[in-house]
């Protein structure tokens, strides 16, 4: 699968190179917000999380190189706060873990030292920190004076940079990215069940999957699945508690908070989703491999084992590019043998009854923010306004990995006939950031181990929710005693000795 994510992640780096440059031409004369006909040469200081030999090149590509064709006079310096390349190759002692950056305390650095950057560009759960440390710009005041216009612009988007503002615009991106809940029309049809629609909550989609799976072994049809590829049951809860935006352990790591009544109708939920049968298990797809294999076909199969696209799922949960591979598979059907392609649609993702508006599949990471210390603040907007302009939009919109911003321009891939606004009609989940503890104390993950086995041992129904959920609290607290006063884990001698808990 992740081979799989670095081919997308390659194709999506180079898709701007091919354009022309009579395009490029006529794109710079109508973006730029004016003819700069200064010959003062001035240095526009960009700040990246993450530097290296790499991730220059793939960012002066996709942002600044059209900005330098219209701005002679306009040096840029992209200065990444954590240099990738450092990462990549130290060597590392196994029995002294190198302790990992913290990324916010690294782009703080960055905007406060001697040569602060002009402008930042940062992921969501950066935002809203650097607007309570007052380390951005307000953009209001500049969008009201030079009367930008962000009507146009997709209300998730908006809603989402300001909730993390506190009301007020400290940054703006020209793409994001966003997942729906992919539906086979068919299978419903077939069934006699309505499909699924916008924001409906996870007990309702549940309910319908429950509907539409039918038959038995290699011929069963299932209702639903977490995301394209076969995932274990354990992973799949995780997904489900954090779409409901339950916590593992405490924002300390201290103490696990698994032990309770929401966790227990997560797994009670999903268990049963295994159980009976409404999922695909493990089980299901070995039999199809090992018939692949026997067939020897194992090695041809061009949808890597997707069982949505092969008609085997009436709904899964995948993100925008995933329509571009369904457009493949269809352009392609005639190639493929016994292959029909999907008839889909897309509704947005399920929700929680708790927060309705909100989904965990809006991803805003491209966000760009004017440094409060910023040495050339003047040019710092101007290129914000480029890069978020109509022009800039229209060029973008092309793509097929990503969504553009500006709403005139969101238009379906293909000239297919689809529930666009399933992409955008749900507000970002709250900005959290997760790896904390996981950069603080590098062997918290083990605490996480003992839901593995206590999982399976529920679907198996070996135990209760609540009994294995309190067993794998009793062990994970373990753990987080453990390093509590030794969070790198050095000179431990080893791993943390997970003990059973008492009978």
């Amino acid at each position: 699968m992740n081979n799989k994510r670095l081919s997308g992640m390659r194709i999506r780096k180079f898709t701007l190179v091919s354009l022309t440059l009579a395009l490029l031409i006529g794109l710079l004369a109508a973006c730029s917000s004016g003819s700069d006909s200064s010959t003062e040469k001035r240095v526009l200081r960009i700040g990246v999380l993450y530097g290296g030999s790499d991730n220059e090149p793939y960012f002066r590509q996709q942002y600044t190189d059209m900005y330098e064709m219209s701005h002679p006079n306009i040096e840029f310096q992209i200065v990444g706060a954590i240099n990738y390349d450092d990462q990549r190759f130290e060597q590392q002692d196994p029995s002294k873990p190198t302790p990992q950056p913290d990324p916010y305390e690294k782009m703080k650095e960055m905007m406060t030292g001697a040569n602060p950057v002009d402008l930042v560009v940062l992921d969501y759960n950066l935002l809203r920190r650097m607007t309570q440390d007052n380390l951005l710009q307000p953009l209001d005041p500049l969008v009201a004076q030079d009367k930008f216009d962000l009507s146009d612009y997709v209300p998730t988007v908006i809603e989402g940079i300001k909730a993390a503002g506190d009301g007020g615009l400290y940054a703006l991106t020209p793409t994001f990215n966003s997942s729906a809940l992919y539906y086979n029309k068919k299978m419903f049809a077939d069934a006699g069940v309505t499909p699924p629609t916008n924001k409906m909550e996870w007990s309702e989609v549940l309910n319908l999957a429950r509907q539409v799976a039918k038959g038995e072994g290699e011929d069963r049809k299932f209702g639903f699945s977490f995301n394209r590829w076969s995932s274990d049951g354990f992973s799949n809860a995780q997904s489900y508690s954090q779409a409901l935006q339950l916590k593992m352990w405490d924002d300390k790591g201290e103490k696990m908070l698994v032990n309770s009544d929401q966790w227990e109708d997560v797994w009670n939920t999903v268990a049963s989703l295994y159980q009976e049968e409404i999922i695909p298990t493990q089980e299901y797809m070995n039999k199809i491999y090992e018939k692949q294999s026997a067939e020897g076909g194992g090695g041809n199969d061009p949808f890597y084992g997707d069982l949505f696209i092969k008609g085997k799922i009436a709904m899964t949960i995948g993100d925008y590019g995933y329509i571009n591979e369904l457009k493949r598979a269809a352009d392609n059907a005639s190639k493929i043998k016994d292959f029909e392609p999907v008839d889909w649609d897309v509704v947005t993702v399920p929700v929680s009854p708790s927060d309705p508006e909100v989904g965990s599949s809006i991803f805003l990471s491209q966000l760009m923010g004017i440094n409060n210390k910023a040495q050339n603040d003047k040019d710092a907007w101007d290129f914000i306004k480029f890069s978020n302009s109509k022009e800039w939009a229209k060029l973008k919109s092309r793509s097929l990995y990503e969504m553009v911003a500006r709403k005139e321009f969101l238009t379906p891939i293909g000239g297919l006939q689809y529930n666009i606004d399933a992409f955008t009609s749900l507000k970002p989940m709250p900005a959290v950031d997760n790896e904390k503890i996981f950069r603080e104390k590098p062997g918290v993950w083990e605490a996480q181990q003992p839901g593995y086995e206590m999982f399976q041992a529920v679907i198996e129904k070996k135990k209760s929710a609540r009994e294995a959920l309190a067993e794998w609290e009793t062990r994970g607290n373990a753990v987080l005693e453990k390093i509590k006063n030794n969070p790198t884990g050095e000179g431990s001698g080893g791993g943390v000795e997970i003990m059973p808990m008492p009978r």
